[in-house]
Parts: C-alpha cells; sequence; structure tokens
C-alpha cells in the first residue's frame, strides 16, 4: 500500500503534512489524501517524494523492500 508508505518515510523523518505539501507544491488536503489512499500519486509528485526523502521510486511504489538505488 503506497499510502502508508509514504506516510511512514514522513513520520520518520519527523515532517509534517503540511511541510511535505508544501515542498511538493500542493494543498495539505491533497496530501492528506494520498495519504489515505484516496488520491492518486503522480509521477511528478512521486519524483519530489523520491528526492525529499532520498528514496527509490520503486520503494515507494512497493516493488522493491530497498529503500535506495543500487
Amino acid at each position: 500500500m503506497v499510502f502508508k508508505r509514504i506516510r511512514d518515510l514522513r513520520e520518520d523523518n519527523d515532517f509534517t503534512q503540511v511541510y511535505v505539501a508544501h515542498y511538493l507544491c500542493i494543498s495539505q488536503r491533497y496530501y492528506s489524501d494520498l495519504e489515505r489512499g484516496v488520491g492518486n500519486l503522480s509521477a511528478e509528485h512521486l519524483k519530489g517524494l523520491c528526492t525529499l526523502y532520498k528514496v527509490s521510486a520503486d520503494y515507494i511504489l512497493e516493488l522493491s523492500d530497498n529503500k535506495y538505488n543500487k
């Protein structure tokens, strides 16, 4: 479940939803929807999350349990 993974990453980094939403240039409400699995994660936002958390897209998309590209 992608939404759980992005929430866990945010909490592990002690970021607020407001901070991550601002980083992605989206509203906090929209980001909250992503964390609840209501909204769809765009490629642009996926790229932003990968950059913010320094993890691979495969990790966020649950294609791998390895956070980092090697």
